[in-house]
């Protein structure tokens, strides 16, 4: 069956936070031996994968239940997700061996450690009761109906990787850049090199990056964003309007709502509001027929965020350039499976995704290579020149009109205590510290800016919001100044 992407008009990424594959869809296709529907081999769990504890017992993934307690806020605290931690997941000890090869038997005792410092720092949030076997919980298909029965109804990536062994904003750089420019952690917040965004405004393609209820944090993240035309930026309501009115652009990167309280996903923040948000982009999609025949909508995740996988990620990555990689890290291993789920009416249900073994895996940078095939537009490093596209999945001539999750009901949390809401994210800071920097000018005409102290979720909020707001206006004022 011919490749479908020349049909693809609008291309749409949803990217959550900080879960692995395993955690998310590895008990996905488990009632059916980790075997889809037409046949094709799942790499999904059997239930018998395990971890040692600190006594040397083994600890068995699990499946969580809707009665257990907090069980939309599992693992129940954060667990570690930079480059030590997660080669501490991977291989036992923080730096890895030579050649790293990796066993995936450090998830236990590395969150226990993370457990250990995290139950002392007022400004971290462990829920009650949470104890280092939690991490081998894992969701089921019952548990999230709307990224499951969307996992199964279009189709799903059991081998896509997130791009670097590590957090947050290096992932999310190699998503838009397809570099962290050496980067290795989230101490960086920006970047100096070209985008995704820049790279389609100077072809002539459209795009936009949607907030949810707050402007974007992306647009601070690369000077091409940073300097766009507002027109470029909205929030969740405006994306849904724009779908509704068939006026979408060519490539839309949509973010959730970084608060404690919000709907990323990230631990231990609520998964079912989650599933809430892909199930609202999902429909808003579906609300224009005609634009929804043209449309991929992928849903992925940044990173694993120290949650257990049992796949070892594989090396054979390409370095996007010459960046000198921090803790020594070569940029030739990609970070954990993540969940990627690939939906378009042109996707066979039942579809699990994956390119020819031994050849480069799917990562974040496959995105990437998607959109720069489907426009002819050249590749921004040498890691999304060498990415495979997703374009194979595209196998029907005539869009699917069915709706796999018609019949799916939304599932709602419980649980979770009102001070762990009010502690800021780590996302909402990161935040605040950008907009800080953004030149505001005062009265007299100086941009000096200062911080001030904030202390909880609706302070960040707050100060995002009204930070934002002034450089928005000072950006029309000069504006309107400069065709005077």
């Amino acid at each position: 069956m011919a490749n479908q992407l020349a049909a693809i008009e609008h291309i749409v990424i949803l990217m959550l936070e900080n879960r692995s594959f395993d955690h998310m869809l590895g008990f996905l296709y488990a009632d059916q031996k980790n075997q889809s529907p037409s046949g094709q081999a799942f790499d999904g769990l059997t239930g018998n994968e395990s971890n040692p504890a600190s006594k040397g017992e083994a600890v068995k993934v699990y499946q969580i239940k809707a009665s257990d307690s907090n069980a939309y806020f599992q693992p129940g605290a954060d667990p570690g997700e930079g480059y030590s931690a997660t080669n501490s997941q991977l291989f036992g000890t923080v730096k890895a061996p030579t050649p790293p090869v990796a066993t995936n038997q450090g998830f236990v005792s590395d969150y226990a450690y993370t457990l250990g410092w995290e139950s002392k720092e007022p400004s971290w949030s462990v829920l009650s009761g949470t104890v280092a076997s939690d991490i081998m919980g894992m969701y089921t298909p019952a548990m999230l109906p709307v990224l499951s029965g969307l996992a199964r109804g279009y189709a799903v990536c059991d081998q896509w990787f997130s791009s670097v062994p590590t957090e947050t904003l290096p992932n999310r750089a190699f998503v838009c850049a397809g570099t962290s420019q050496g980067h290795m952690d989230d101490k960086t917040r920006t970047y100096t090199s070209p985008s995704i965004f820049g790279l389609m405004s100077q072809h002539n393609q459209s795009w936009m990056i949607y907030g949810y209820t707050q402007q974007p944090l992306t647009r601070m993240n690369f000077p091409d964003t940073t300097n766009a035309s507002d027109d470029h930026f909205g929030l969740f309501t405006d994306f849904q309007s724009a779908a509704k009115n068939g006026t979408l652009p060519a490539y839309t990167f949509l973010e959730p709502s970084w608060e404690s309280t919000g709907n990323s996903q990230h631990p231990n923040y609520d998964v079912a509001l989650g599933e809430q948000l892909i199930h609202d982009v999902y429909y808003a999609l579906r609300s224009n027929a005609a634009q929804w025949n043209k449309t991929l909508l992928i849903v992925t995740y940044d990173e694993h965020g120290g949650c257990y996988d049992h796949v070892a990620p594989p090396t054979g990555a390409v370095p996007p350039d010459n960046s000198a990689g921090e803790y020594g890290f070569d940029f030739t291993r990609f970070g954990l499976r993540v969940p990627t789920v690939l939906i378009s009416p042109l996707i066979a249900p039942g579809t699990v995704f994956r390119v020819p073994e031994g050849t480069m895996p799917l990562d974040h940078t496959s995105i990437l290579k998607t959109v720069e095939t489907r426009w002819g537009l050249p590749a921004l490093t040498a890691r999304d020149a060498a990415a495979p596209d997703v374009g194979d999945v595209l196998t029907l001539t005539t869009p699917r009109s069915d709706d796999p999750i018609a019949a799916v009901k939304v599932p709602k949390s419980s649980g979770i205590s009102a001070a762990a809401a009010e502690l800021p994210s780590h996302l909402q800071e990161v935040h605040a510290e950008l907009v800080a920097r953004l030149p505001v000018p005062d009265a007299h005409g100086g941009t000096y800016h200062q911080m001030p102290v904030l202390k909880t979720n609706a302070d960040y909020a707050n100060y995002i919001e009204s930070r934002t707001q002034a450089w928005l206006a000072s950006r029309k004022a000069a504006a309107v100044k400069l065709k005077a």
